[in-house]
C-alpha cells in the first residue's frame, strides 16, 4: 500500500466512516464505558473518521443518563448523532426516539439527535410498512439478508430507505461469501439504493484475526473495510462483477494504491470524485464496536 499521509483520497474514504457500536459484540461494553469512549474519540486527531453512536432505541434513556455532562455544551458545537436500533415493538421505539429528540435536540445544553433508525425486515411488505410509519425526518436503514436474492428487498427500499448488510460476526459462519456481498453491491447500485455495513470490519485489509477479544477465540479470515469500500466504489461506477469480488477477497495491501487524485486497485482507477460520490450516495458507513483498531490499521499502513 502506498505510504502517504493525509491524501485527499484517504480523506474521502475515511471521513465519517465508522459508526461506533461499542455496546455490541465482541466489545459488549456497558453504556457508561461506550459513551465515554465516544466522547473521547470526538476530541482525537482522527475524529473525522467518526460517525454516529449506535444504541438500541429501548436504551435511549440509559444513554442520555450516561451522557449527562458529556454532550455538547454550547450551541455552535455539533450535536451527537445517534443511530437507534429498532426492536420488536416499533411503535414504542418510534415514541422513544421522538421523546428523546424533543428533549435533547434543541436544548441549549446536552444536545444530541437521533437521526437514523436501523431495523431488520425480511419481506418487501415489511419494508413497505416501515416506509409508511417511520417519520420523514428519520433516516431508515433496513437490514436485509444477502441470500438467496436481495433484489425484491432492494426494489422495496428504492426511494426513501437505505440497506444494511452484515459482513461478519463472532463465528466463522457469520462471514458471508464475497460473491454474495458483490451481488448485493451490484444490485444496490443498479437499484439506486445506498447502504451501510456492519460486523467484522475492524481491520483495513482482508486478513485472519480472532473473532472476539476472549482468550482462545476462534479465528477466521475477515473482510477489511478498505476492501469493502473500494469494492463498493467499483460496483457504483459499473465495474465488472469479477472485479468487485476480487477486490473484496484481496489480501495484498499493495493492490490498493492511494494517490492525490484517485485510488487504484490493481489496474482499475477510481477517481477522487467517484470515491466521494460513492461515500456520499452509495456506501455510507460501517458499524464497529472498535474505533481504535480501524485507526491503528490505517496508521500502520502510513495512511493516517
Amino acid at each position: 500500500m502506498t505510504v502517504v499521509a493525509a491524501l485527499p483520497s484517504v480523506e474521502a474514504l475515511v471521513t465519517g466512516l465508522v459508526d461506533y457500536a461499542g455496546l455490541f459484540p465482541p466489545a459488549s461494553l456497558d453504556m457508561g464505558a461506550a459513551v465515554r469512549n465516544y466522547h473521547a474519540y470526538r476530541s482525537e486527531a482522527h475524529a473525522r473518521m467518526l460517525g454516529r453512536f449506535v444504541v438500541p432505541a429501548s436504551r435511549l434513556d440509559e444513554f442520555f443518563s450516561a451522557a449527562t455532562g458529556l454532550l455538547p455544551q454550547r450551541r455552535p458545537d455539533a450535536p451527537w448523532q445517534l443511530a437507534a436500533l429498532g426492536g420488536p415493538d416499533l411503535a414504542a421505539d418510534l415514541q422513544g426516539i421522538a421523546a428523546a429528540n424533543a428533549a435533547h435536540a434543541d436544548a441549549v445544553r446536552d444536545r444530541a439527535v437521533v437521526d437514523v433508525l436501523e431495523i431488520k425486515a425480511a419481506t418487501p411488505g415489511e419494508i413497505e410498512t416501515l416506509r409508511r410509519v417511520v417519520p420523514e425526518g428519520l433516516e431508515l436503514y433496513v437490514e436485509v439478508a444477502l441470500a438467496p436474492d436481495p433484489a425484491p428487498l432492494l426494489s422495496a427500499l428504492r426511494g426513501r430507505a437505505h440497506a444494511k448488510i452484515r459482513t461478519g460476526g463472532v463465528t466463522p459462519d457469520a462471514i458471508p461469501p464475497a460473491r454474495d456481498i458483490a451481488a448485493f453491491m451490484i444490485g444496490a447500485a443498479r437499484a439506486g439504493v445506498s447502504f451501510k455495513a456492519t460486523a467484522g470490519l475492524h481491520h483495513a485489509i482482508r486478513s485472519r484475526h480472532a473473532l472476539t477479544y476472549l482468550p482462545g477465540s476462534l479465528e477466521a479470515v475477515m473482510y477489511g473495510f478498505i476492501n469493502v469500500f473500494v469494492a463498493a466504489a467499483l460496483a457504483h461506477i459499473g465495474g465488472p462483477a469479477d472485479d468487485v469480488v476480487a477486490a473484496l477477497e484481496s489480501t495484498d495491501p499493495a493492490a490498493f494504491r492511494f494517490g492525490p487524485a484517485d485510488v487504484q486497485w490493481r489496474d482499475r482507477r477510481i477517481t477522487l470524485a467517484q470515491l466521494r460520490d460513492t461515500r456520499a450516495h452509495f456506501a455510507r458507513s460501517f458499524g464497529s464496536c472498535s474505533f481504535g483498531e480501524p485507526v491503528q490499521d490505517l496508521q500502520g499502513w502510513g495512511l493516517m
